[in-house]
């Protein structure tokens, strides 16, 4: 047996997300269809047909899930770094997910921001980088309408389901 010399394993990031759902298998056919995601296993609950973990890379992140022994819904909020937040957001939509807002002009801090609801119940916001600003910029530009009305769009609550 070697020492681990990292305290986070190849592939992972300091941070891995766990979606919990009642629908794990459904949740990872979602993941595949609207981003892509790679299946990297699964473990099965007995013979319940219940999943007890179960992992998906999409792009470069690790995402960890399972089926709920909760009494309550925890759904997930997550952020997604994409290439082209439209086309992104037109797989999601294809792929099931409900539409929160529509892709915005660019934010003070650089992204194009989209936000939809996967059929599980998780939010995701899709994000684009197109500029990196210095930190300046950016709280220069909060001040502007323009930068304003794109980021209190990314703050909507109102749609269904949400609140």
């Amino acid at each position: 047996m070697t020492t681990a010399s990292d305290p986070v394993p190849e592939g992972y990031t300091s941070v891995t997300p766990w979606i919990v759902t009642r629908d794990t298998a459904g949740l990872l056919d979602f993941l595949k269809a609207a981003f892509g995601a790679e299946e990297l296993g699964r473990v099965p609950v007995g013979g319940s047909g219940a999943i007890g973990h179960a992992e998906a890379r999409i792009g470069t992140a690790i995402v960890m899930m399972f089926d709920s022994p909760f009494k309550v819904d925890t759904p997930a909020m997550l952020r997604l770094w994409v290439d082209d937040a439209d086309e992104a957001l037109e797989r999601a939509l294809a792929a099931g997910a409900a539409l929160v807002t529509p892709v915005t002009d660019v934010q003070a801090w650089g992204d194009r921001v989209a936000r939809l609801r996967d059929p599980f119940g998780n939010l995701w916001w899709l994000q684009e980088r197109v500029e990196e600003p210095d930190p300046e910029d950016v709280m220069r530009r909060m001040d502007e309408p323009k930068y304003r009305k794109a980021f209190e769009q990314t703050q909507i609550m109102d749609a269904p389901g949400l609140v």
